[in-house]
């Protein structure tokens, strides 16, 4: 049983029809990916199994329950967690305190700390500026504090939108190997990205989205080779 199945969702903006039956389905232990122009949608698909944005039909089932009526928090508590888009760090607090803002639903104290820890020892920088503010890192600091910070909710699941977005290709490197350390500790990960030639050579599985439709899917190794793929999104 998949861990998370999409069983033909549409999403609208207003009259926009933004989701067009998109169906799909992830595995535990699994990275798959979404890929696709600005504009396809993908964005958008997360934002649907977080229930950041409604259905208008369709339904996203984690653990083969229906999320139908789950509020965005209770979903994070389920252990689907979202990393969004241009990181949404909170620049005002310390890093500290931006990752402790992950651990919002946790009550345990000392299960809290022992997951600091764990983030401090995964991004070493973190850890040596904790005190400092959020907002004078580094765009790829600001990143690694986006995806801590998740990862202090206790996934079971991460859903990352563009993780690489706006990023110099060394630090866009090193992002996609703590992503593949962060999936070895067993946490599954649906990853939507425009950088579609890291994106597939990092997965298991990839989806090819447009205009708000997967039209492709197939094993990530595949889909490198496949020659539509090489011209509309691997510059080949």
């Amino acid at each position: 049983m998949p861990l998370l199945q999409l069983k033909d969702i549409h999403c609208y903006y207003g009259n926009i029809h933004a989701l067009k039956g998109v169906s799909l389905e992830v595995y535990s232990g699994e990275i798959r990916t979404l890929i696709g122009a600005n504009g396809a949608g993908k964005s958008t698909t997360l934002m649907a199994i977080s229930a950041i944005i409604g259905l208008k039909q369709g339904e996203v089932f984690y653990h083969g329950t229906s999320l139908a009526g789950r509020a965005p928090d209770e979903i994070v508590k389920s252990g689907l967690c979202q990393v969004p888009e241009g990181r949404r760090i909170f620049p005002g607090l310390t890093i500290r305190e931006n990752l402790e803002m992950g651990a919002y639903c946790r009550r345990v104290k000392s299960a809290i700390n022992a997951d600091l820890e764990m983030v401090y020892d995964l991004f070493p920088v973190l850890g040596e500026r904790r005190k400092q503010a959020g907002g004078t890192l580094s765009g790829g600091e600001q990143q690694m504090l986006a995806l801590g910070r998740a990862l202090m909710s206790q996934p079971q699941m991460l859903l990352l939108d563009e993780p690489s977005l706006g990023l110099a290709p060394l630090m866009v490197e090193k992002i996609f190997s703590i992503i593949e350390r962060i999936a070895g500790e067993g946490i599954t990960i649906l990853l939507v990205e425009q950088n579609a030639h890291a994106a597939l050579n990092l997965a298991d599985y990839g989806y090819v989205m447009e205009t708000g439709k997967i039209i492709l899917e197939a094993p990530a190794r595949e889909l490198l080779q496949d020659e539509r793929v090489k011209e509309a999104y691997l510059g080949e």
